[in-house]
């Protein structure tokens, strides 16, 4: 029987398409199969970036000895999570539930037919060794339990599946939204800041760019030093850390100690479309130069290594190259001095730490601030400015000269969520520092999602090589209309506004539980699986259900649509308790609470192009994250009554409006800035007795 991956378009099922393992993709022909034979299914899920998913690869799949173990005993099916993580949700939740320990991937589950899991792991070594059963031995004894031990089994399945529906959030009492849970998720995140390194918890450090971007948010709303220290502090660390690239640009995925210093190498989309935009709003805040430094040379590395010729932004970059982790990005300091002057590695070598003892496996040196610029100026007694220029000079060769290496493999799959994600990301910092060049990328992107992977009105979830299949997400859609939302922002176009519209419209019809409230992940004509999640939580990307309450309530908003509003506070009742109990998992969530209790601000700009751009660009500079500005010139078609407001002459009109209460028209930039900036509140008669223009 073949292999049956090498016509999939995951990069990371095509990277075991020549195993001697029997794999299937997960589908109807690899379940029937196991029905039909009463085989037990392996499931294996993992991704193309993940460095244990390759440990594993080689040492059992690739191995014919293991490969005949598994083609005799069970139907082997082999998931890309991030193709499907609505299956990847259930069996990580599945293995937590059986093993009462937390997963990851590589994702190792032996299922029933039915596709109900009956034990499971993460990485298995092919033998025997850190008290972690080795795999060719399990194999026989897992097909041995699956054939004597089936009232066993059947019991724990049915427990597992009510357990499983027991992690779905209930209706309970009506509760008052109140606002108590922000300040709580404030607390909570400080008890485990590291004040000294920075970061939420430590070692492995995850950069948590949504709780960061909840406590700046804190900040400019209530005031208070430390919540604005936690993000302030953590992204100074990550950006002097190993964590960030100091060649190329871009973050990797997290650090495996506390101080940032050497990171797990792989490189994914999602982690640097949220911090491209939390670093532009902590530039907003402090005017840290090294911010926007940062991300200028992110959003340059995105342009020119993850975004494909057609427009779609690619997933992730591996953390191996030539079967190792790390090796395209680490150095000797005699490399490093055979491709600079002397008056560069100078400047270079105590700078990247290349002066003292390797910090990578013993024998090589990976990139971080180990002396501050101006301590390395100050010992050599050269000037600030002329060591900035060698370091610029150096960082340019360095660069030359990794790129000739042998690259880390990429995903060159395009996921709608992620793309969705960056276009966020790079439309904000477009808004932000004004870079045409980062807006068109976003308009790239988004214009290749809706003419690749919309079809008749619905959505697909991946595209690759042309192809795009499998029924979009709660995800894909939430973030795509979110990300809609901030391109209105940076630059209005009728058609974004017509996506976003079809975007909620989907999200009630196909995903929103109308009897319970909130968002299930699939679809209602999504395939049948074990469960059906609706999550809550943030993680590495953002809540599902967060983004959509929020992006909802918003457009609800801006085009004054009650059932966006309305469908977006039964979900925020539903979760309430659940945020209420730890509210820093759910800041996604809190955020959404925050704007249902205070509606944000909405300013409609009207006026010609070349005056509302100037405005819009004064507009801004200054971080207002409860403000959504839509500049639309006179004589664009297609808007709504909502925003389709009348001429007032030759200079720029703006309309402010909080919730169902709206402000005279403003048309003055000063006087609107003076509103924005709530410089006005103690006279404020227009938001409190004027009827909304819509």
């Amino acid at each position: 029987m073949p292999n049956r991956l090498a016509t999939q378009t995951s990069p990371y099922l095509q990277q075991h398409a020549d195993n001697p393992v029997e794999w299937y993709p997960w589908g109807e022909e690899a379940l029937q199969l196991a029905r039909e034979q009463d085989r037990p299914i392996l499931l294996s899920i993992g991704y193309s970036a993940c460095h244990w998913c390759h440990v594993m690869a080689h040492e059992s799949f690739e191995d014919p000895e293991v490969a005949a173990q598994m083609n005799r005993h069970f139907v082997n099916i082999k998931v890309d999570r991030e193709e499907r993580p609505d299956l990847d949700q259930i069996y990580q939740t599945a293995h937590a539930l059986l093993t009462q320990r937390s997963g990851g991937w590589p994702l190792t589950l032996f299922l029933m037919p039915d596709g109900t899991p009956f034990f499971g792991g993460t990485y298995f070594p092919k033998h025997a060794r850190y008290g972690t059963p080795g795999f060719l031995d399990l194999l026989p004894r897992i097909a041995e339990a699956y054939r004597d031990k089936r009232e066993e089994i059947a019991k724990q399945n049915s427990a597992l599946i009510e357990a499983l529906q027991h992690t779905l959030p209930g209706p309970g009492p009506g509760r008052e939204l109140k606002r108590a849970p922000l300040d709580a998720a404030v607390r909570e995140l400080t008890q485990v800041f590291d004040d000294v390194h920075g970061g939420i918890g430590h070692a492995p450090k995850f950069p948590h760019p949504f709780e960061l971007a909840f406590c700046l948010r804190r900040h400019a709303l209530d005031g208070g030093e430390l919540s604005l220290a936690i993000p302030r502090l953590t992204l100074t660390k990550m950006a002097e850390g190993g964590i960030y690239d100091h060649l190329g640009g871009g973050f990797c995925r997290y650090s495996v100690d506390q101080y940032w210093n050497i990171p797990h190498f792989e490189k994914m989309l999602y982690d640097n479309a949220a911090l491209i935009a939390l670093y532009s709003d902590a530039w907003q805040v402090t005017g840290q130069p090294l911010f926007k430094q940062v991300v200028a040379e992110t959003a340059g590395w995105v342009m020119r290594e993850m975004q494909s010729p057609e427009g779609g932004y690619y997933s992730s970059l591996d953390a191996d190259s030539e079967h190792e982790e790390g090796k395209y990005y680490v150095w000797t300091p005699e490399e490093v001095k055979q491709a600079l002057t002397t008056e560069e590695y100078a400047v270079a070598g105590p700078h990247y730490g290349l002066d003292g003892p390797p910090n990578f496996e013993g024998r090589h040196w990976h990139l971080r601030v180990v002396k501050p610029l101006t301590f390395v100026a100050k010992k050599l007694d050269v000037p600030l400015a002329e060591c900035e220029s060698r370091l610029a000079a150096a960082r340019a060769k360095l660069l030359a000269v990794r790129e000739r290496r042998v690259r880390p493999g990429r995903d060159e799959k395009v996921l709608a969520s992620w793309n969705a994600l960056m276009v966020r990301g790079m439309a904000h910092a477009a808004r932000v520092f004004n870079e045409a060049d980062w807006l068109a990328s976003a308009r790239r992107a988004l214009d290749f999602i809706h003419a690749r992977l919309w079809r008749d009105g619905r959505l697909n979830a991946t595209c690759k090589d042309g192809v795009a299949h499998l029924n979009a997400y709660l995800d894909d859609h939430a973030f795509l209309l979110e990300a809609a939302l901030e391109l209105m922002q940076a630059e209005f176009r009728s058609g974004d506004l017509a996506f976003a519209r079809e975007l909620a419209e989907l999200l009630l019809a196909q995903f929103e539980d109308r009897e319970a409230g909130g968002f299930f992940f699939v679809s209602r004509d999504h395939e049948r699986l074990i469960h059906r999640t609706k999550p809550d939580r943030d993680d590495a990307t953002p809540s599902g259900n967060g983004i959509a309450v929020f992006a909802l309530q918003r457009l609800g908003h801006l085009l004054g649509e009650a059932r966006y509003l309305e469908a977006a506070e039964r979900a925020l009742k539903l979760f309430y308790p659940a945020v209420e109990r730890q509210p820093s998992a759910f800041v996604s969530l809190a955020t959404a609470i925050e704007e249902h209790l205070t509606p944000p601000q909405t300013v409609i700009l009207r006026g010609e192009r070349g005056r509302i751009a100037e405005w819009q660009r004064a507009l801004a500079c200054a971080y207002r994250p409860t403000t959504l500005v839509v500049s639309i010139p006179y004589g664009t078609g297609g808007l709504p009554p909502a925003l389709d407001r009348p001429a007032g002459g030759a200079g720029v009109n703006a309309s402010v409006c909080r919730g169902v209460t709206c402000l005279p028209a403003i048309g003055d930039l000063a006087t609107l800035e003076r509103e924005l900036s709530g410089k006005q509140a103690a006279d404020r008669p227009g938001l409190t007795g004027q009827a909304p223009v819509r």
